[in-house]
């Protein structure tokens, strides 16, 4: 059977997950929201042939980091790029990628309220992630459940409820990979910052281009000045502004391994 399709016509999109990756086959319960999530996971090449244990990367808008058919606007590549990390540098990683909420994004992936967009649900989202989703994960895969070897990463609003996770959960993740983090979205984060310091030995790495607007360059530089002022170890902070970046998944997905192996490399004690 022959089938035409019109010139105007969009092509469809290809899944292009790989398939180390795998959608969890059951939606998790959000208690204190009263929502149910899909979580995706991501195993390293010698998982299966190994016993080794792994550290663990939990991320934001899931759909959006592994395949074309989910993603909002093209996909970060997060399984490929680790998977070469692994065969290139012997670096592996399990990533644990929560689905955002769609309509509900906006406040779950923020601690504090905002005139526009409403209630603020991002402490309740990471009680989630931390008290439902990471004991399953610990508890069914080999991980390194420890701080030391587990990291949050998330991109926009996702950069902010990282910035936040690694500040409110300071026994639970000790390196924070924040791509233009939406510091606009609410004042009370600079406050937030000072009043509950990151542990010295917390790793923070920020990443913007400088094609984002110059609210968040001036915004990343005041979060950069703040914490220098708070005296978060220079070693264990970095803040880089990409030329050319721009506020899309392009962006951060090309700037992803680079976070991880500075998120993860050896850094002295405190």
């Amino acid at each position: 059977m022959l089938v035409f399709m019109s010139a105007c016509s969009e092509p469809q999109k290809q899944a292009s997950a790989t398939s180390n990756v795998q959608l969890l086959p059951y939606q998790f319960l959000m208690p204190d929201l009263d929502r149910q999530r899909s979580v995706r996971l991501y195993l390293p090449p010698s998982y299966d042939a190994s016993a080794k244990s792994y550290p663990v990367l939990y991320m934001h808008d899931g759909q959006n980091l592994f395949d074309n058919l989910t993603a909002y606007a093209g996909e970060w590549g997060i399984d490929e790029s680790l998977n070469a990390l692994a065969k290139n540098e012997g670096l592996e990683f399990i990533v644990v990628a929560i689905d955002n909420g769609g309509e509900t994004r906006m406040n779950e992936l923020s601690p504090w309220p905002n005139k526009r967009f409403g209630e603020a649900q991002g402490k309740q989202y990471m009680n989630f992630i931390v008290d439902v989703v990471k004991p399953y994960i610990d508890t069914n895969f080999r991980t390194k459940p420890d701080r030391l070897n587990t990291a949050i990463i998330g991109s926009s609003m996702g950069g902010l409820i990282s910035h936040y996770a690694l500040h409110e959960y300071p026994d639970v993740f000790s390196k924070a990979g924040i791509f233009s983090p939406s510091y606009w979205y609410s004042q009370d984060v600079y406050a937030y910052t000072k009043l509950k310091k990151a542990k010295l030995d917390a790793r923070i790495y920020v990443m913007f281009g400088d094609q984002e607007g110059d609210g968040m360059i001036a915004d990343t530089t005041t979060m950069q000045r703040q914490l220098k002022q708070q005296g978060h170890p220079r070693s264990n902070t970095l803040f880089k502004r990409v030329i050319g970046g721009e506020h899309n998944e392009a962006l951060w997905g090309s700037e992803f391994v680079d976070s991880v192996k500075w998120l993860f490399q050896q850094q002295p004690t405190f």
